[in-house]
């Protein structure tokens, strides 16, 4: 089974990633979450050469990318949100 890994900052608010996991949670859909220091250079540039992307949050299913909550809002507005379930 792939797991749901959401990215966030660990040293700022970011108001997408509180809403990402609020949705998440909403639907029923377990996740992990990792936080990384907007100070942890390494870990920013592995996960932009994972994603390509630069913002935060960055979700996961699995290695796949989801994309960031913009990307999961249109997941939900479609009803494929549920294929993200565990």
């Amino acid at each position: 089974m792939s797991k749901v890994i959401i990215y966030t900052p660990s040293d700022f608010a970011c108001p997408y990633c509180i809403r990402a996991k609020a949705l998440l949670q909403q639907r029923g859909i377990a996740f992990d979450e990792i936080q990384v220091s907007s100070e942890d250079d390494a870990q920013w540039d592995e996960l932009y050469k994972k994603s390509g992307m630069k913002t935060v949050p960055q979700i996961f299913h699995g290695d796949a990318l989801v994309g960031g909550f913009t990307e999961l809002a249109a997941l939900d507005k479609t009803d494929q949100l549920r294929s993200l379930k565990s």
